[in-house]
């Protein structure tokens, strides 16, 4: 069914009949456009004073009419293309009711955008006559990549020249000599916020840690984003102008869009959007290298995209590969309900398993007697960095955001003698999924679980405040408030000049230099000992199987052997010593 396009608002029905004969026109397939519609074409435009345009296949069939403002019109993609690195088999016929017969930046890059064989402007005064043209041609270069000509004038006889379309089969026939790979899926991102410019930057630096390479970007503050297309349909405008003559593929959104306003906004943008969550969702998938952490970021991935599967399109429909359709989960997304609650329980089953192990592994360590302390903060904050330092070991480290996702945990020995476990726990950030703390709960609350939070801080970052709070909202969520905290503020050999006056008991700390290590570390053990006590033993060579017991439960910071036995000073924590007193009341009475 024939229908007509775009901004048809305050046109009349008279006007708008005529417009759509425009479809029963046969144009010959040797010529490019014949002056007869070229002329009515320029009539129509001087009527309604709007840029028109048209898709004639290579058939001499006109596939669509579209009437857009009175210096643009959205151009769509009806290519009959067979592959990606082809030809659309479609050119497009737009007209410029300014009289300017030149094509614009935003031609230029639908022709390539949109592989279209061929653009053409058409130049109309306001009496509705033709006052020029011009075309481009898109062709393969010597790579074998599709490129746009150069912008060509044409006299407007020349119009129906069989040299135009014999051009178009050439080019065509390049293209299938010289089919390249598309292997390389980095997207060319155009970012979004209503938030702030603070918020778009981090949505700028989670976008490069996703792969993209970002072209452009509009901050639209509201109180309140749009229920419809979340910036307003003016901007929606402006901003599918910009993101098209800037050649993106992808639109990021600064927050978490519904369904609706996803479909809306791809419809007033025509390229495909993804929310701020599927972008954190897809870090994710991308950094996760452990069993478990893949299994908890597909079930996070699932779990919102099962809430989103009714009337997704373009977003649902890519290829995997690109930002937003990663995943170690299945690549093809068009899976209905059903499948995909299956596929959730079949996850939450196996994670249940690995959480029944880590109980197991916790117990044993709660046995041991050994203290934990996380390190816990907003990403890229330098918490692995920080760990390294400490612990003497190689976790990968960079900088960008959540760089590192599994969490790691190592054993310290302090020089006094004093051991605890210190666990690099995953980055926090504002707008943190929802469904990314629930498939994480497991694993946040074996660090969130720990005897003391050490909260990281980037001194080096103006927005380390904002960042504090964040961070303080995650903790609060989930349930982590009642352990002593140790506050730090990280990259203190780059400090920003604001951050130099700090609240008191706040340390000061560069994981680069090594600076206030060390007076971290005796803060964390300070801590630990309030929580641990200090016992003096006699144990008899008869009860000596007790000695190694004791080891295991605390540690000896002062042994000396005597005739009947040995006299040991050892420190643990008050539930092994009142355990162990309970136990062997005997050792104590003889000290």
């Amino acid at each position: 069914m024939t229908e007509l396009t775009g901004n048809l608002t305050g046109i009349r029905e008279s006007v708008k009949k005529e417009l759509l004969t425009l479809y029963d026109i046969e144009v010959d397939a040797t010529v490019f456009l014949p002056l007869e519609l070229a002329d009515k074409l320029a009539q129509l435009t001087a009527l309604i004073r709007r840029e028109i345009a048209i898709y004639i296949a290579r058939n001499g069939k006109i596939l669509d009419v579209s009437v857009g403002q009175a210096d643009r019109v959205s151009l769509q993609d009806l290519g009959q293309r067979r592959s990606d690195t082809r030809l659309s088999r479609v050119r497009c016929i737009h007209t410029h009711p300014n009289g300017d017969a030149t094509l614009s930046n935003v031609d230029m890059s639908a022709i390539q955008s949109l592989r279209l064989d061929a653009m053409c402007a058409l130049g109309v005064n306001e009496e509705g006559q033709l006052t020029g043209a011009t075309v481009s041609f898109l062709a393969p270069d010597e790579t074998g990549a599709l490129k746009a000509g150069p912008i060509t004038a044409l006299s407007l006889k020349h119009l129906e020249h069989p040299q135009l379309m014999w051009t178009i089969t050439q080019n065509d026939q390049l293209a299938t000599m010289k089919e390249i790979s598309t292997e390389d899926q980095t997207e060319r991102a155009y970012l979004i916020s209503t938030d702030s410019q603070q918020s778009l930057e981090e949505l700028r630096a989670l976008a490069d840690s996703a792969g993209a390479v970002i072209v452009g970007s509009a901050l639209q503050v509201k109180i309140k984003p749009d229920p419809a297309t979340y910036i307003g349909s003016g901007k929606a405008a402006e901003v599918a102008l910009d993101a098209q003559a800037k050649d993106a593929t992808l639109i990021i959104v600064d927050d978490e869009l519904s369904g609706i306003q996803t479909n809306r906004l791809e419809d007033a943008l025509g390229i495909p959007v993804i929310d701020r969550t599927t972008l954190i969702l897809d870090i994710f998938a991308q950094r996760a290298t452990t069993s478990e952490g893949k299994l908890q970021v597909n079930l996070a991935q699932l779990n919102y995209r099962a809430s989103r599967l009714v009337g997704a399109r373009s977003s649902l429909s890519r290829l995997a590969g690109g930002i937003g359709t990663r995943g170690p989960g299945e690549s093809k997304l068009e899976m209905d309900r059903r499948v995909i609650r299956r596929r959730i329980q079949i996850l939450k089953d196996e994670l249940k398993e690995l959480e029944r192990q880590r109980g197991i592994r916790r117990k044993n360590r709660v046995d041991s007697g050994i203290p934990s302390v996380a390190l816990v903060g907003y990403t890229n904050t330098g918490k692995s960095t920080l760990l390294n330092l400490i612990a003497q070991t190689d976790v990968y480290v960079k900088d960008q955001l959540f760089a590192t996702l599994d969490t790691v945990s190592r054993r310290i020995v302090h020089p006094d003698g004093d051991e605890f476990l210190l666990t690099d726990s995953v980055g926090f950030v504002s707008k943190l999924p929802t469904d990314l703390v629930e498939a994480f709960q497991s694993t946040l609350d074996e660090a969130m679980g720990a005897d003391v939070l050490v909260i990281v801080s980037d001194a080096s970052n103006p927005n380390a405040e904002e960042q504090r709070k964040a961070v303080e909202d995650v903790l609060q969520a989930l349930g982590a408030c009642e352990q002593p905290r140790i506050e730090v503020y990280n990259k203190w050999d780059i400090a920003l000049p604001e951050h130099r006056v700090l609240p008191k008991g706040t340390l000061k700390v560069s994981a680069k230099t090594g600076e206030g290590v060390d007076q971290l570390l005796q803060a964390i053990v300070e801590i630990l000992r309030k929580g641990e006590r200090t016992l003096d033993m006699f144990i008899h060579f008869s009860k000596y199987h007790v000695l190694n017991e004791i080891r295991n439960q605390g540690r000896i910071i002062h042994e000396a052997h005597e005739g009947e036995g040995t006299r040991v000073t050892v420190r643990m924590s008050k539930p092994s010593a009142n355990r162990l007193q309970a136990q062997y009341p005997e050792l104590f009475a003889q000290v």
